[in-house]
C-alpha cells in the first residue's frame, strides 16, 4: 500500500526532528512542511487538525496531532504500514523542543 505522509513540522524542534528521524529510519517518503517560515502551511495544519500544536502528521488522510516520532512509529506499526525495527536512531525520537 502506498503511503501518503504529510508532516507539519518546525525546522529546529526536538519533536519535529524525532518525526523526521522515524521517516529516515524506515526510508519513508513524506512531505516536510515548514510551519514556522511558511504561514500557509501553519494555517493548513490548523484547518486540518483543529489545533495549533505540532508536530502534526497526516497519514493517508488521518491526522495525528501533537505527536512525537515514537507515536508516529507506533501508529504506523499498529496499522501495519511498517514492521517495527529495533535499531538506534541518530537523534532522539521523543525529545521536547528546547526553549519553547
Amino acid at each position: 500500500m502506498e503511503l501518503k505522509i504529510i508532516a507539519y513540522l518546525k525546522p529546529q524542534c526536538g519533536w519535529s526532528m524525532g518525526v523526521r528521524e522515524i521517516m529516515k529510519k524506515y526510508n519513508l517518503k513524506y512531505e516536510d512542511r515548514d510551519i514556522i517560515n511558511e504561514q500557509v502551511q501553519f494555517q493548513e495544519m490548523v484547518e486540518k487538525s483543529g489545533k495549533t500544536l505540532s508536530p502534526c502528521v497526516e497519514v493517508n488522510g488521518k491526522m495525528l496531532i501533537d505527536v512525537s516520532g515514537d507515536e508516529v512509529e507506533q501508529y504506523l506499526v499498529e496499522n501495519k504500514f511498517i514492521i517495527k525495527k529495533n535499531m538506534k536512531t541518530e537523534v532522539p525520537t521523543d525529545s521536547a523542543c528546547q526553549g519553547h
